[in-house]
């Protein structure tokens, strides 16, 4: 079979899914918790190690910012129009900076839709191993894209340096 070179529309409408999917994914789990969890606060999934416990968190991550949503929610919309300028500026082609790129929208918006219309984001997500903080599916997209870029970021510096220390060796001999 043919590899086919996605073309700039094709990667546009495959972000633009995709993103739908997700932020639907996100409202959908939190409409449940909202329905499901809020009553109860809080439901022990594997013991001593994760739990869901029904959270409004109407700050940043980690509960910075706390009581500040308008300052977090225009914030928020200066930092997606950033994201999708460069998502839509055909400026970045298709591979892990692409679904990096998707990953931060979609977990920024189901954030954003969750200030604007409730005036905080629900979290519900609680690892109980460690000392840490609540948080939700769209956390997790940005989490994840973070650290994917970071790794992606390194492995194309040490990709890079070996490169040009192979050139340095050639031309030295």
């Amino acid at each position: 079979m043919k590899n086919k070179k996605l073309t700039p529309f094709k990667i546009k409408a495959l972000s633009l899914i995709s993103i739908v999917l997700l932020v639907g994914a996100d409202q959908l789990i939190k409409y449940f918790i909202d329905l499901f969890l809020k009553p109860v606060g809080s439901v022990t999934v594997i013991p001593k190690i994760l739990q869901l416990s029904y959270y409004e968190n109407d700050g940043a991550m980690m509960g910075m910012m706390s009581g500040k949503t308008t300052v977090m929610t225009v914030f928020a919309v200066l930092c997606l129009l950033l994201v999708c300028y460069i998502l839509y500026s055909g400026k970045l082609g298709y591979g892990i900076d692409f679904w990096c790129v998707v990953f931060v929208a979609a977990g920024g918006i189901g954030n954003l839709i969750d200030r604007v219309f409730r005036g905080y984001v629900i979290d519900y997500i609680e690892v109980l191993f460690v000392d840490f903080y609540i948080f939700n599916f769209a956390d997790c997209l940005v989490t994840c894209a973070a650290v994917a870029i970071i790794i992606s970021q390194i492995y194309q510096f040490t990709k890079e340096s070996k490169k040009n220390k192979r050139k340095e060796k050639n031309t030295d001999d």
